[in-house]
């Protein structure tokens, strides 16, 4: 499983008697924005596969690391996130601005769910700039053409794609989403991605059962892909270390942290 920062092509009707993974996963991180079926799916995910917590918060933590990483050490002060999700605390912006408070953070998402809390996305450091688009995934030029807007395309910009090319079930697909929106930016720009994976030596055998129900329980439907499949979306860049890792042990701090079925990335284009 992995963290709806979107549902691409998915509904644009608000529907809370069925399970939704941007409520779900807002609930196995310990937000409040969910409701009684999201918790009992939620609940029965967890139950299959007890390490989707860990993948959640290691997940987050990612973002947390990557978008410090970029602002303070590689000078990055445009972020095009897309697949946003419902805000919890210490969103893109907010961990960019405390860095480089003219940072300008552009999220975007189709979700009507998203689109609820957008008010909640839209503050901002006087000096920056902060934007939501209502765009799809399947869509980049759309994506980019709202975007600039706020963002100088002629400018280094780190396209945000955390959990978000789960959902787009054909392989190539999602790769030409990506190919699309990277050559919509200049070089010098990064690609931030995570994926979840059905690989077992990352115990994501796991993975297989828990996402069987899940697509037969819950909405939108979600893969899991193996490492070559995760590198292939990343071909053309230059990865920035360690590389192509379980999210959880890209630049950890602290202690070398456990495994979790979940690759992480971030990617330069040269």
């Amino acid at each position: 499983m992995s963290e709806s920062r979107t549902s691409p092509g998915g509904s644009p009707r608000l529907n809370t008697a069925v399970a939704h993974n941007a409520r779900v996963w807002n609930y196995w991180v310990g937000g409040k924005d969910h409701y009684e079926v999201d918790q009992r799916v939620g609940e029965h995910v967890a139950g299959m596969f007890p390490v989707i917590r860990d993948v959640a918060r290691a997940d987050r933590e990612f973002l947390g690391r990557a978008v410090r990483f970029l602002t303070a050490e590689r000078g990055v002060r445009q972020f095009l996130d897309i697949g946003t999700g419902l805000p919890t605390v210490d969103n893109t912006h907010d961990m960019a601005q405390r860095i480089a408070p003219d940072a300008r953070i552009v999220y975007v998402d189709n979700d009507p769910i998203v689109l609820a809390h957008a008010r909640t996305l839209l503050t901002s450091a006087p000096e920056g700039a902060t934007a939501y688009v209502e765009a799809d995934a399947h869509d980049p030029e759309a994506i980019v053409e709202r975007a600039r807007a706020t963002l100088d395309f002629g400018r280094p910009v780190a396209v945000m794609m955390l959990g978000i090319l789960n959902f787009v079930l054909d392989t190539g697909t999602a790769r030409d989403i990506v190919r699309r929106l990277v050559a919509a930016v200049p070089p010098g720009s990064f690609l931030v991605l995570t994926h979840p994976t059905f690989d077992a030596d990352l115990g994501g055998d796991g993975n297989i059962a828990a996402m069987e129900f899940w697509n037969a329980n819950a909405t939108p439907p979600i893969t899991a892909r193996p490492r070559a499949e995760v590198a292939a979306f990343l071909e053309g860049l230059d990865l920035v270390e360690p590389g192509l890792v379980p999210c959880s042990r890209w630049r950890p701090d602290g202690d070398l942290p456990a495994v979790v079925p979940q690759f992480g990335a971030v990617a330069v284009k040269p």
